[in-house]
C-alpha cells in the first residue's frame, strides 16, 4: 500500500516527540530523511532499522507523519519507542512519472529512480554510526514494494554491512540489473497471496494503470535464492498465527529456514487471502484503500514480526 501514497493527497498526523528531520548533501542533490530516535538510547550504541517507502510514498509517511485517504500509521515509530530502535527513513528520489522511488535492480523498470541510492544509503549508514551512535552490527534495513525492491538491492550490494533485511509486497527482479546475491545474509519476507499489484506467483508489477514498473519472479522463488544461498535446509518450521477475528477471511503462517534467532535465517510470513499492505492486529484500511490494495490481515502485526526476526542478529563485521 506504501507504494500507493502521494505526497500532495497526504495530510500530516499528530508528531512524535523525538523525530526530526535531516538531509545529505549527494552528487544528485539534498536527500532527505527523518530520525525516530528513542530517548533512552542517547549514550548507547543503537539498533538501527533503515525504512524504505514505497513508489510515490514517501519517509513521512513511514513515520506516521502524512496520511493518506483517511489512513495513517505510527506503528513503527511505537515499535522504535517500545524496543529502543532508532528509526532512519530516507526519501527517494523523483523517477521519470514524478513520484518518489527507488532505483533498485529492475531491468525492465523504466519509472525507478535513477539516482545512486546505493550510494546514498551507504552514505546514510556511515552518518547513522557517526552522528546517530548506530551500532554497526546491528543495521537492519526494512522496505514496502519497491522500497522492497531496494532492500533487496542492498543485500545484494552491502550485504557484509547489515545484519538483516525485510521486504514487505516485493520479489526480486525477473529481469536484473545487477548482479546475483554473493553474500550469504538473513531475509524475512512477507507477502499476500492476493496482492494484485506484486503478484505472489510472480509477473508484472501493476498499479491501476501505471506502467513501466518492471517484473518479479514470484514470492517463494524470492526466498529461495537466499535460502539456498545461506544453506539452509529444505524444510522450514512452519507456524499457523492463531485466528484473531472470524471476519477476517485471512490467515498468516510462518515459514523459517534455520533454527538458531541469532544466527543465519531466512523467513517468509505468508499471508493468505492478503493483499500489497502489511498486516496489523489493530489497524485497517479505508474501504477505498481496501479496494485499491486489498485486505489487511489482523492476526500479526508486520513491524513486530520483523522486529522479532532482526532483534538478535549481528553483522559479521571485519575486525579492523
Amino acid at each position: 500500500m506504501r507504494a500507493l501514497i502521494a505526497s500532495g493527497l497526504c495530510s500530516p498526523l499528530p508528531a512524535h516527540a523525538g523525530i526530526s528531520e535531516h538531509a545529505l548533501l549527494r552528487p544528485e542533490g539534498s536527500r532527505a530523511y527523518f530520525a525516530v530516535e528513542p530517548a533512552a538510547l542517547a549514550t548507547q550504541k543503537r539498533p538501527t532499522i533503515i525504512l524504505l517507502h514505497g513508489h510515490g510514498a514517501s519517509a513521512a509517511f513511514m513515520v506516521g507523519r502524512e496520511s493518506f485517504l483517511g489512513y495513517g500509521s505510527d506503528e513503527w515509530v511505537r515499535l522504535a519507542e517500545r524496543e529502543h530502535v532508532l528509526l532512519l527513513a530516507p526519501d527517494g528520489s523523483k523517477a521519470s512519472d514524478g513520484k518518489r522511488a527507488w532505483n533498485d535492480c529492475r531491468a525492465d523498470a523504466p519509472t525507478n529512480a535513477t539516482s545512486d541510492d546505493v550510494g546514498f544509503l551507504a552514505a546514510l549508514i556511515d552518518t547513522a554510526i557517526a552522528q546517530f551512535h548506530a551500532d554497526p552490527q546491528r543495521i537492519y534495513v526494512f522496505g514496502a514494494s519497491n522500497g522492497g525492491g531496494m532492500a533487496f538491492r542492498l543485500g545484494i550490494e552491502l550485504g557484509p554491512r547489515l545484519a538483516a533485511i525485510g521486504i514487505q509486497s516485493a520479489l526480486m527482479p525477473a529481469h536484473s540489473r545487477c548482479g546475483e546475491p554473493s553474500h550469504p545474509l538473513s531475509v524475512f519476507v512477507t507477502h499476500g497471496t492476493q496482492d494484485q499489484i506484486a503478484p505472489y506467483e510472480g509477473g508484472a508489477v501493476r498499479a491501476f494503470g501505471l506502467h513501466g514498473r518492471g517484473s518479479g519472479i514470484g514470492a517463494e522463488a524470492s526466498v529461495a535464492i537466499w535460502r539456498t544461498l545461506a544453506r539452509l535446509p529444505e524444510t522450514p518450521a512452519e507456524h499457523r498465527f492463531p485466528h484473531r477475528d472470524a471476519a477476517d477471511a485471512t490467515s498468516a503462517t510462518r515459514f523459517t529456514w534455520g533454527a538458531d534467532p541469532a544466527g543465519l535465517q531466512v523467513e517468509l510470513l505468508r499471508i493468505d487471502g492478503g493483499g500489497h499492505t502489511g498486516s496489523s492486529t489493530t489497524e485497517n484500511l479505508p474501504w477505498l484503500l481496501r479496494r485499491l490494495v486489498g485486505v489487511v490481515n489482523h492476526d500479526v502485526d508486520t513491524p513486530s514480526a520483523a522486529w522479532e526476526f532482526f532483534k538478535r542478529k549481528r553483522a559479521a563485521l571485519p575486525v579492523p
